[in-house]
This record gives structure tokens, C-alpha cells and sequence, in this order.
């Protein structure tokens, strides 16, 4: 990995590493209200240029969690570089546009941040092949010595600077640890934010949700901590959908804490082979953390035990381990994509047990009474016109993410397979048996890269997607497939972020028409009139083993009177490049900003790193506010403005 010389100002703050906590918290008495400590003295921290500031949680089992912020303070050049811009703007002198946008008559500058929830990457993230790529050599100069024996720092939140004509855009002006348990694999957080929000941050292996309060960004204070032991019939926890009244919806993918029968908050009762097995649940959380409900995502009656394999068998088979989660709080509808026994894939992810680990159903709810939400319907995405040699590249194999629609007159839903590599959409979620088509093939969009290739969009890494909030584009976001990587003959596919024009497919209401079913179309698209149609692709250069995973839509727009508000014109994406290293698919640990210009997807070549001044921001760095821990993961992320800056 690696390690660029310069780092910032300050000394090294070696954090306590207490062992690695996992599943077993014990469980206890009651939630007990969060306290906080205080500002250190500026003078405590004079020589490195960063004030602490710690916040507190009691948790239901008495256990204490923190979030200590690390604020990055301005130097004499950066003071001086923001008085300059805004005495050169209220001047009139200053000719950047988005220079001028971000200084109020008042002479203030109002900032939009990236909050990016982060792992520290240690020994435990390599394997032979990483150790071999990396040629290790004889080198005379020496690491720091938490760099050089790759020692588990802490997790954290890093507030990186999003605002376009800022003296420290792309600068990361804080970074907040979490204590006290490490290598939680920090995972997804909520898919958009909007003012009031409270970020929900899951830690895939630890099992445990964090909930942030970002309203006095870029400080970040903990305001609740949800434990294995609150959502004894799930586990994993992988992504969030934020309601209008603060609480929040959460896929916990695996199954229960212990196997065996497991009784829900509703009453109802599963039988689950155990903790990262089948079948998952659906979690409503509180902003305190609290678990407000859990209900099963998994169907009273067996599924079909073919297609739906658990390992250790179940006495009623299912596919229930949702992934990805959105909501139409309008229509009382949720809907959630299952994508693998989650357990299976992490200990063996080159030979999982058999294809159909990976699912291919998509779940909806009722969630009109918001605490017993009623699961109406189960349905299976179709196969498409692919053969692969490969059974788990076909169209449905593992679906990981879906998105819904967002105007009023729009009701459908797109979900998207992982490893099969397409899209599929059903135009009404209210429907209770809705009816899906594959339209779109990942194929299309790496074909307009290169034409050469081969082997379709199988295995692709297809993730994050999301729909625009004018319901104009899709984007989504594509990992790749290395040349070779199912045949010698095999090209691969590119690491890329592409959007589509589903203008037309909605248009079409109910009476939708597209439909992928030949060769031709997984090339060049769909043949009939209202299918999806491809802008632009932006293809990301990087060897290493993973690609773009995730994304964030910036849903923020300032106006003339110098205050942020919601929009829905989306004009620029973010996106990281990083998946899960103990997968074997890791990425280079960039976080990156796309612009869009006349429906098409352009670098931001001015959000560069303030180390080594290359495009986009690296997470492979020496020091951190919070002390020389070496390089990080940057998994999710989110556009933020504080409370006091939107409107």
C-alpha cells in the first residue's frame, strides 16, 4: 500500500487497541442517556494544531462508546487563503463562480461536507496474493512503527472539505474514532441524508449500528449504539433508509445470534442456523439507538430449498438476507434486495458452497404501522439470455442493491445482481405481485468502454445504485472483472460508475415494455422504445483487486441567499473505491467526485489529495488527525451541511 511521506502537523495519538469484539455483548439492564466531555484546552494540543472533543454513550449493557473528534484547525496560510477569497469576492475582483456561491454577503463561508465512515487496513486485510502484488523489498528508510507492523488502529468518521471553491476542498478537517471496539468493518450508512438526519453507520462484523449526530458539523458527537444483543434475530447489518421522523429502517442480513427458534417484536417465530446464516431481519431503529422493532424478512412457509440453500440446512428453506433497502414512506411500501448467506461468502469467497447461495428475490413491505411492518411479497428475479460457463453469472445471481422511484406519479422500483450483472425494474411496488424485467445488462455500458469485451456483465461487481430525485437517471456503480478472471480467454469487464436515461421506461407507467431477452440487447441495449438508454460510463483506472462499490448523490444546492437546500437536480455524484478486503476484493481507497455535465460524467479534478495533489482523495496516507495509523477503508459516504448552513 501505499504510504506518502508528508503528513500532517502533530504528533502520533496512540489509541488503546482493546482485543477484537465481535458478536457475543452480553446483554443487560437498561439504555442510559449520553454524556459528553469537553473541548481539551487549545493549549493541550498548541504544537500539533487539532483540538479533541469526546463524546459518550451508555449502551444496554453498561458498556461506555465514544466518538472523539480530531478537528483539524486552519493554519496561518489557510486563514489567510479564506480571508483573501472573501475580501476578494465582496470586492468583486474574484471571477470563480463557485468561489463567489460559497461567501455570503457577511463575509461567511458556508461548507458542505463529505462524511465518509472508514476502517483502519491492517495485517488482517492482506492475503498470499496481496503480500505477492506488493513485491515487499529491502528499503533502509523505516515506517512509523504503527505504519510498519500494520497494528488495528481505530475506526472512524473522516469530514472531508465538499465545498467547491474552498481553500481546503478536498482537505479532511476531522476525523472520529470510535471506541471501544475495533475492526468493526465500518459498512453502509443511510443512502441520502436531508437536514435533521441523524447518520446510521453499521459495522458489518461487529455487528453493532452507530448512530451520529452531525447537526454542528464538522464536529460529530455518538447519540446511540444498537448491540448484537438488541437484534437478537439478525446479524450484519448492512444498510439504512432514514424516515421523516429520525428513525431508520435497517437490513440485518444474517441470521439470528444463536441458532435455532428466534421470536420477533411482533411475535412471530423463525428458525435460524445462527449468527451470519438465514433467515436475516428487518430492524427499525431510533435515533437513541433503540430497537423499536424486528421483524422477520423470512416468509412463515418454506421457500423453495433449491434455489434457496442454507448452510447448515433449515427445516424451512429461505433466501431472507436482505441488503439493500429504500422506501416510498408515500405509499407505505419498503422494498429489499436479498443477496447471499453472508457467512458462507466471507469464510470461503473464492469457492462459496454452490451458485445459489447468492439469491435472486426481492422483498417488499407494508409498512403502514411503521413497528410491525407486514412482508407482502417475495418475488424472483428472471434469468436472462446469458449462458455462463460459470452458474453463479447468471442474470439474478445476488441481488445487492435496489432503488425506488421518487415523484408522486411514479411508483416503481429497479434492483440490481451483483454477480450476474444487470438491472432489473417492476413499475408498481404497491402491487402485490409485482412483475419484474431485466432491463438493462451491465454488458452495454462495458462494451461502450471496450468493444472487445467478452464473457458479458457476469460477476461484474455491480453495487451501489441509486435513482436522481427528478427521476431522470440511474447511477450505479461497477467494481469490475479482472482479465482471466473465469476464463484465459476471459477480457474482463472496467471498473466504472455509468448513469442511465430512464426517462422513458417511466413514462410508460404500468404498461412498460422493455425487456432484455437476446444477445443483442446484453451489447447494445434494449430494442424496445421505452428502455433504458446509456448517458455516459466513466471508466476508473486501478489494479488492484476491487473497483467502485458505493456512492452518494450531493442532494444539496446553494442559493442566492448564501443557505443550502435540498434539490432535486443532481449534479455531482461521489463514489469510493473499496469493497471488503477480507473478501478477497479490496480497491485502492480512493474517494472520488464525478460532475455532471449535459447528462455526462466528468472528474473533478479539483478535489485532489492534500498530500500528494492527485485527483480524488486517497485513504492510503501515513497520518490522520487522530495519530500515524497508516492507510484506511473508505466504504460509504455522505453529502452533509450543518444544521445551522441549510435551509
Amino acid at each position: 500500500m501505499t504510504t506518502p511521506t508528508q503528513a500532517p502537523p502533530g504528533r502520533s495519538r496512540k489509541l488503546p487497541r482493546p482485543g477484537r469484539r465481535l458478536a457475543a455483548v452480553a446483554a443487560v439492564p437498561t439504555l442510559i442517556a449520553a454524556g459528553f466531555v469537553g473541548f481539551n484546552s487549545p493549549a493541550a494540543d498548541a504544537t500539533d494544531k487539532v483540538l479533541t472533543y469526546t463524546s459518550k454513550f451508555t449502551a444496554t449493557n453498561g458498556e461506555i462508546f465514544t466518538a472523539t473528534n480530531h478537528l483539524v484547525q486552519d493554519s496561518p496560510a489557510i486563514t489567510q487563503a479564506k480571508r483573501n477569497l472573501v475580501d476578494s469576492v465582496l470586492d468583486g475582483t474574484n471571477t470563480d463562480l463557485d468561489a463567489q456561491k460559497i461567501v455570503t454577503k457577511d463575509g461567511k463561508i458556508r461548507h458542505e461536507y463529505l462524511v465518509v465512515w472508514a476502517g483502519d487496513w491492517n495485517a488482517a486485510d492482506n492475503n498470499s496474493a496481496g503480500l505477492y502484488a506488493s513485491r515487499p523489498a529491502i528499503n533502509p528508510v523505516t515506517l512509523p512503527e504503527t505504519v510498519r507492523d500494520n497494528a488495528v488502529g481505530p475506526d472512524f468518521l473522516a469530514v472531508v472539505d465538499a465545498t467547491k471553491g474552498s481553500p481546503t476542498y478536498g482537505k479532511v478537517v476531522n476525523t472520529v474514532t470510535t471506541a471501544p471496539v475495533v475492526e468493526n468493518e465500518p459498512h453502509h450508512m443511510q443512502y441520502l441524508w436531508h437536514k435533521g438526519d441523524s447518520i446510521y453507520a453499521g459495522g458489518l462484523y461487529s455487528d453493532i449500528t452507530y448512530v451520529f449526530d452531525v447537526k454542528a458539523l464538522p464536529k460529530i458527537e455518538i447519540k446511540g449504539v444498537n448491540l448484537p444483543t438488541d437484534t437478537p434475530c439478525g446479524s450484519i447489518p448492512d444498510a439504512y433508509w432514514t424516515l421523516k421522523d429520525g428513525t431508520a429502517y435497517g437490513t440485518y442480513m444474517g441470521g439470528a445470534d444463536v441458532p435455532g427458534p428466534c421470536t420477533y417484536t411482533n411475535g412471530e417465530v423463525r428458525v435460524s442456523n445462527g449468527f451470519g446464516g438465514s433467515p436475516g431481519s428487518l430492524v427499525r431503529i431510533g435515533p437513541d439507538g433503540k430497537t423499536l422493532s424486528e421483524v422477520p424478512a423470512a416468509l412463515p412457509n418454506s421457500e423453495d430449498p433449491v434455489r434457496c440453500i442454507n448452510y447448515p440446512v433449515l427445516p424451512q428453506a429461505t433466501c431472507a438476507n436482505p441488503h439493500g433497502i429504500q422506501a416510498r414512506e408515500d405509499l407505505n411500501r419498503l422494498i429489499a434486495s436479498d443477496y447471499a448467506e453472508p457467512r458462507n461468502i466471507v469464510l470461503d469467497p473464492v469457492r462459496p458452497p454452490g451458485p445459489n447461495v447468492f439469491r435472486d428475490t426481492v422483498r417488499i413491505w407494508d409498512i403502514s404501522d411503521r413497528d410491525n411492518a407486514k412482508l407482502v411479497s417475495v418475488s424472483q428475479m428472471p434469468d436472462g439470455p446469458r449462458v455462463h460457463r460459470n452458474p453463479s453469472h447468471e442474470e439474478p445471481r445476488g441481488i445487492m442493491e435496489v432503488t425506488v422511484t421518487n415523484t408522486p406519479k411514479n411508483k416503481g422500483a429497479f434492483a440490481s445482481s451483483m454477480c450476474g450483472g444487470v438491472i432489473y425494474y417492476t413499475p408498481d411496488i404497491t402491487d402485490p405481485k409485482p412483475v419484474w424485467r431485466e432491463v438493462f445488462d451491465v454488458t452495454t455500458a462495458s462494451a461502450s468502454l471496450d468493444e472487445q469485451v467478452t464473457e458479458g456483465g457476469g460477476c461484474t461487481g455491480a453495487g451501489w445504485i441509486q435513482t436522481s430525485p427528478d427521476d431522470k437517471y440511474l447511477f450505479h456503480a461497477v467494481i469490475g472483472r479482472g482479465p482471466g478472471a473465469t476464463s484465459p480467454f476471459d477480457t474482463g469487464s472496467a471498473k466504472m460508475v455509468y448513469m442511465l436515461d430512464i426517462q422513458k421506461l417511466l413514462k410508460a407507467g404500468k404498461n412498460t415494455k422493455c425487456s432484455i431477452d437476446t444477445i443483442h440487447e446484453v451489447n447494445k441495449g434494449g430494442d424496445e422504445a421505452d428502455c433504458p438508454t446509456l448517458s455516459d460510463a466513466f471508466r476508473v483506472q486501478d489494479n488492484t483487486s476491487g473497483g467502485p462499490h458505493w456512492g452518494a448523490m450531493d442532494n444539496f444546492e446553494l442559493g442566492k441567499d448564501g443557505y443550502y437546500r435540498e434539490t432535486d437536480k443532481v449534479k455531482r455524484i461521489a463514489f469510493s473505491n473499496y469493497f471488503v478486503a477480507r473478501t478477497n476484493t479490496d480497491g485502492n481507497h480512493k474517494l472520488c467526485i464525478l460532475d455532471i455535465k449535459k447528462g455526462k460524467l466528468v472528474l473533478d479534478d479539483r478535489f485532489v489529495d492534500e498530500y500528494d495533489g492527485t485527483s480524488c482523495v486517497s485513504f492510503n496516507r501515513t497520518s490522520w488527525p487522530h495519530g500515524d495509523f497508516g492507510d484506511a477503508k473508505p466504504h460509504s459516504m455522505l453529502f452533509v451541511v450543518a444544521d445551522e448552513d441549510v435551509r
